[in-house]
């Protein structure tokens, strides 16, 4: 199936980073639909997931989570917010930047769910544009001048916001399946695709 002809969704967590005695929990989650071949900005969702109030983060933990400090405290857990995220990761292609991160979040969240199969920006972008010397998302997105799109869509948002690198990640995507040589390119193979293994030394 090719990708104008199925819907997916982007996701991205951004988590309270390492912080001895304490797991790594996320705190933001976004949504960003990809209908038609082309990311359904309108149609994009974001939740908070509680975080105790005297919970500490790490000081290197990216992301606006200082200011949002209060929200964090009242929201729902992950796992209390299964029933209205189920439509949304549940029986659908998932597509994250570094997808392993994504999958073992839900997989903590949701021991008994197996959502998926998930398509890798990250190793895609490093198949694709193997020269560039950084493939993290807000560099790649500057490259490929997909920022621009992205401010107009979501103003006032930047890089380490779930929702911003959902989106990201969806634009992306769109972004490599209509360059010539990935435009039959199925989505089954998209999500078999695995980052290229760095030569042994």
């Amino acid at each position: 199936m090719l990708l104008h002809e199925t819907t997916l969704v982007a996701v991205d967590f951004e988590t309270t980073g390492s912080v001895p005695g304490y797991p790594d929990q996320p705190w933001q989650i976004g949504l960003v639909p990809v209908r038609g071949g082309v990311p359904d900005f309108a149609g994009a969702a974001e939740h908070w997931l509680h975080i105790p109030a005297e919970r500490p983060f790490s000081p290197h933990a990216p992301g606006s989570w200082r200011v949002h400090r209060a929200e964090l405290a009242a929201a729902g857990t992950l796992p209390d917010l299964l029933p209205s995220l189920r439509t949304w990761l549940l029986g659908t292609t998932l597509v994250a930047h570094n997808a392993a991160a994504e999958r073992k979040v839900l997989r903590q969240a949701w021991p008994l769910q197996r959502p998926g199969p998930w398509i890798d920006t990250l190793a895609l972008v490093r198949h694709a544009y193997p020269d560039l010397p950084r493939h993290d998302l807000g560099y790649v997105i500057a490259v490929l001048d997909l920022t621009g799109t992205l401010t107009k869509h979501l103003p006032g948002r930047t890089t380490h916001d779930a929702l911003y690198d959902a989106a990201a990640s969806a634009l992306l995507l769109c972004h490599l399946v209509r360059q010539p040589a990935w435009a039959s390119v199925h989505v089954e193979d998209l999500a078999a695709f695995r980052k290229p293994r760095k030569p042994s030394r």
